[in-house]
């Protein structure tokens, strides 16, 4: 009886400890459910209020958006997911709203050159240049695709070895060439791979990245996520394009 009874009191300790560390696990996966439900309804009231305010902006009912003085943007960049830019009229629509708001340098882009195949080739048999810069009646439009970036990298790189080469003194030297960034820019110019850098760059697609852009052509860039193509309103571009012309861009030295 005796023994029992002690064997009892032995088993209690660790059946109290078992029974504790459940009901923690329970309060602290109450808490991360709660947690997670007041983010999800944070961000859905956010999602509301923007889809209002863009449909709002979308009538004309604001001033403040029809006329956009857009004097700090100099180059508009457009990167577009390349399944979605399989949509060409949505592209399109999309360059009639950039036009109608007056901005004069667009860059489109997309990974695998799906732009360039559509869109690229109306350009081109419109106004028969390159598909790299086409000019439409108000606006300069640039097509590139993840090629160009690599293109321009490696004719860059065979521009400066070149150059090295020539020079008697550094190869008798037998110094390993190194090349510092403004070498590089002035290369890509020289080889018109430079191109203006934009000061904005729009996303449009599921991804939250600009998906191989010239990376040497976003040193300055705000980029923005726009959501998918499919979805895209002219508020919403409005209200990107009237909150980046209220900001100022400090330069460091």
């Amino acid at each position: 009886m005796y023994l029992a009874h002690g064997i009892t009191r032995a088993l209690a300790p660790p059946v109290q400890k078992f029974q504790s560390s459940i009901i923690l696990k329970w309060i602290l996966g109450f808490c991360w459910y709660l947690l997670h439900l007041v983010v999800s309804l944070v961000d859905m009231v956010c999602f509301l209020n923007h889809l209002l305010l863009s449909s709002i902006i979308s009538t004309g009912l604001l001033r403040k958006y029809q006329n956009l003085k857009l004097n700090n943007l100099n180059c508009l960049a457009i990167v577009v997911d390349s399944e979605e830019a399989e949509d060409i009229t949505k592209t399109q629509k999309l360059l009639s709203w950039l036009s109608s708001i007056d901005v004069k340098c667009i860059t489109l882009y997309d990974l695998q050159g799906v732009l360039k195949r559509t869109i690229g080739n109306d350009f081109k048999s419109m106004t028969n240049t390159s598909l790299r810069e086409c000019k439409m009646s108000k606006m300069t439009v640039e097509i590139l695709s993840l090629s160009d970036g690599k293109e321009g990298i490696a004719k860059a790189a065979n521009f400066l070895i070149s150059k090295y080469m020539k020079d008697d003194s550094l190869r008798c030297n037998g110094t390993k060439p190194t090349f510092s960034e403004s070498q590089v820019s002035n290369a890509l110019e020289a080889i018109g791979y430079k191109g203006p850098d934009p000061e904005l760059l729009l996303v449009y697609g599921p991804a939250r990245c600009h998906l191989g852009f010239p990376p040497w052509r976003l040193r300055y860039t705000e980029i923005i996520h726009m959501g998918s193509l499919r979805f895209m309103n002219y508020g919403s571009l409005a209200r990107a394009l009237y909150d980046f012309s209220k900001k100022n861009q400090n330069y460091g030295k």
